[in-house]
Order: C-alpha cells, then sequence, then structure tokens
C-alpha cells in the first residue's frame, strides 16, 4: 500500500520539475490513473496546462501563443457556422473527459451539435452515460495528435478537425480509427477544407476582420 501511494507522489513532484523546464510538451511513461487524477487536481489552478492520458501514458502541454490564436480562430469558425446555418451549437471549451482507468483528454475546442438536447444543461458529463462530444477541434503546431485522436476514438468522438499550422483536415471516425474526409458530419454540402485559407491569414489579419470574411464566406456558400 505504502509503495502505490508514495508512486502518485514521486511522479507528480516529478511532472511538476519537468514543467519548470522551457519545453512545451512532457511525455511521462507508466503513469497510474491514480497519478492522473492527482495531477488533474494539483494542477487545476493552471489552466495553461493540458493533460492527455492513455493507458499509461501522459502527455502533458504548455499550450504556445500561436496555439492558441489558432484554437480561439478555429473554434469561432465552428460558431459562425451554427450561427449563419441556424445550427444548435453547445460548446464546451476545454472540458476534461474521461474513461477511468484508461484515458483522459482536454480537447483544444468541443462542441455538442446532434447530441445538443441530451447534455444540455449538465455541469458534469459521464461518458459512461452521456454521448462525446460531436466535434472536437485539435491544433497540432508543437505536438503529435496520436495520443489524442486514440484517446477520442475510444471515447467514440465521431469528428475531428485538426490543424498542424499548415494543413486543415476533416477526420471522421469508421472501424475505431479517424480517417481524412472532404465533407464534415455536422455541417453537410460545404467545402469546409477551404478553412485552410482562412487559417493561412491567422496573426497577418486582425482577428474579427478575419471572422467577418470567413462569415461572408459562409453565407456564399448557403
Amino acid at each position: 500500500m505504502a509503495i502505490v501511494q508514495r508512486e502518485p507522489t514521486s511522479n507528480i513532484a516529478m511532472a511538476s520539475n519537468t514543467l519548470l523546464q522551457p519545453t512545451e510538451i512532457v511525455h511521462l511513461s507508466g503513469i497510474s490513473w491514480q497519478t492522473y487524477e492527482k495531477l488533474l487536481t494539483e494542477l487545476s489552478a493552471s489552466r495553461r496546462l493540458r493533460l492527455t492520458y492513455n493507458r499509461g501514458t501522459l502527455e502533458i502541454m504548455v499550450p504556445s501563443p500561436e496555439h492558441e490564436r489558432y484554437k480561439k480562430v478555429l473554434g469561432r469558425f465552428v460558431e459562425t457556422l451554427g450561427e449563419e446555418l441556424d445550427v444548435r451549437i453547445d460548446p464546451l471549451g476545454s472540458t476534461t473527459f474521461k474513461r477511468p482507468e484508461l484515458s483522459g483528454t482536454e480537447p483544444d475546442e468541443c462542441f455538442y451539435i446532434e447530441n445538443i438536447n441530451i447534455i444540455r444543461g449538465k455541469k458534469r458529463i459521464n461518458l459512461q452515460q452521456d454521448p462525446p462530444p460531436d466535434l472536437v477541434v485539435e491544433i497540432d503546431i508543437t505536438s503529435s495528435s496520436k495520443n489524442r485522436f486514440e484517446v477520442h476514438a475510444d471515447m467514440g468522438v465521431p469528428e475531428i478537425w485538426r490543424y498542424d499550422g499548415s494543413y486543415f483536415s476533416i477526420n471522421i471516425l469508421q472501424n475505431q480509427k479517424y480517417i481524412s474526409v472532404e465533407q464534415s458530419l455536422v455541417f453537410p454540402n460545404l467545402p469546409l477544407t477551404e478553412i485552410s485559407n482562412f487559417l493561412e491569414q491567422v496573426g497577418e489579419k486582425d482577428y474579427l476582420e478575419l471572422v467577418k470574411e470567413f462569415r461572408q464566406w459562409v453565407k456564399s456558400q448557403v
């Protein structure tokens, strides 16, 4: 028992010390679920940190300003699509989702759309009873999305929008794997791969001006 109790404490200390280093990604292996849960509690005051747990492997990310810009813009694009297409959405940001003892993650942005009525008003999401988000946004400027994609697949997230700084992709879950497609499930019949053209202008154009141009583009498509 004593050994089990000491292991999470040492891992938390190790992770905390590592995070003081000037790096944006920390990978730890052999991490117990209990350690992950304690880290979520210990680091809860610093919401800049993003934790992904996948069967004993823990990734801790410190998002960069570049990462946050793309995250904010792409999330705003989803909201703009909802507004212009009259589609109801419930944005839950970087909510922590868990499958106890197996995996846990905090997506860059997430949205309930098809299942909005099921989770409306809920203060806690329990994936043993509730559906996962209908759409997840992941920005991969400084890290690989492999672990997060595996976790999202475990949770049954049907669609992920991913941007790596140069390429935007729509990824649909099929047979527990994500495949890149041209058409979104939640916003069908729109050439959404053209979002890349707008994301290329992040940092060059004013934020609200870029959102305005995207809104005009959406209106031209419907």
